[in-house]
């Protein structure tokens, strides 16, 4: 039996990994995850934890996937970095998650990229560098919207239902649109018009999320940052956003998105500057205007070349061929003061979930 590690520090992290957990699962194999940065409450009875350091140390892992960037270089096997989000800025638009997303801090021996342009970026980054691979196996997080067969197109709404809209924003304070939308989306809710599905960043500030919290009643509801997301999108008919990468999983379904001053703003987008101009535009995004489904469509093919669902089985066979190809032609980097970092930022990340725990 083959073992395999999950690293968790965010929340959405349980929906990135849990596609490579079913695979592994399928292939007769086992996985443990190590949580440090947020609660591991969300974990089924039949998902092991390993509740200190010192027991992922131990535990014989042939890979560790990362949905983020940094992990504890101490846990088993090749650090596998499987990215908390699509990569973005493929047409030249500015966006502060960019640069970072290309970022080598020395810590992965696999990046598992998702399509083309991505994959081109890396493997020139893994020929400077020498010391880790990359292989195109699309996004782990999206193989049960394909495999389940997530309906396409327009939603299937009953006689006079008003249209949902699913409100999801980051939580930098220079891209955030939910501060400024706050009034907006209120009114919408209370006018009977429109149905919201509200959910925000796990790191947005607390007192947003709390007037967010309030806002829940017979036309809004309010989905804490620790559920699943995915399952839920198939439940809207529009997406409005800001510049959060959540809006690339939406366009998957063919269905439009509206942006208030989103970094991304592009033909595949509806974006507003004014607060005033959110309901036209989501009015006029229920129409699915042809072009802007068009212009989506590419991007999505631009993002993500799979639709196969087959992102996990890629991955561990990535996996494979990386142990098997053995060591890379540079080692990584020692990175002595990032490790000292790391190792700080660690233990308040375990004291973090060591204080949400059950």
């Amino acid at each position: 039996m083959r073992h395999y590690l999950f690293f968790v520090n965010q929340p959405y992290a349980y929906s990135i990994l849990r596609p490579i957990q079913a695979e592994i699962r399928r292939r007769g194999d086992e996985a443990a995850w190590f949580v440090a940065g947020c609660s591991s409450a969300p974990l089924a009875a039949d998902e092991r934890l390993l509740a200190t350091a010192e027991e992922a140390r131990a535990y014989p892992a042939l890979a560790t996937f990362v949905p983020g960037d940094w992990v504890p270089h101490f846990l088993p096997g090749i650090k596998v970095e499987v990215f908390h989000g699509l990569a973005r800025n493929k047409r030249g638009h500015a966006s502060e998650d960019v640069s970072d997303h290309y970022t080598i801090r020395g810590w992965f021996d696999l990046y598992c990229t998702h399509a083309t342009a991505d994959t081109e970026k890396f493997s020139t980054l893994a020929a400077q560098h020498g010391h880790f691979r990359v292989a195109k196996t699309g996004w782990p997080k999206l193989d049960p919207l394909f495999t389940a067969g997530a309906p396409a197109g327009p939603r299937l709404q009953a006689s006079e239902e008003p249209p949902v809209v699913f409100f999801a924003s980051t939580f930098s304070r220079t891209i955030t649109a939910a501060p400024a939308l706050e009034g907006v989306i209120s009114r919408l809710a209370s006018s009977g018009k429109w149905r919201f599905m509200v959910t925000l960043h796990p790191k947005m500030e607390p007192d947003i999320v709390a007037r967010y919290r309030k806002l829940s009643g017979p036309n809004l509801r309010f989905i804490e940052s620790n559920v699943d997301l995915l399952p839920l999108l198939a439940e809207a008919d529009v997406m409005l956003c800001d510049t959060s990468s959540i809006m690339f999983e939406f366009m998957f379904l063919d269905r439009p998105v509206v942006t208030y001053r989103s970094r991304m703003a592009g033909p595949w987008l509806l974006d507003v500057e004014d607060v005033q101009d959110v309901e036209a535009a989501l009015q006029q995004a229920i129409e699915r205007p042809p072009a802007l489904l068009n212009a989506a469509r590419e991007l999505c093919h631009e993002l993500h070349e799979f639709s196969d669902g087959g992102a996990s089985a890629r991955i561990l066979d990535a996996v494979d061929e990386t142990l098997a190809a053995g060591p890379t032609p540079q080692p990584k980097p020692r990175n002595l003061w990032r490790k000292l970092k790391m190792h700080r930022r660690l233990r308040k990340a375990l004291a973090v979930t060591a204080q949400s725990a059950p």
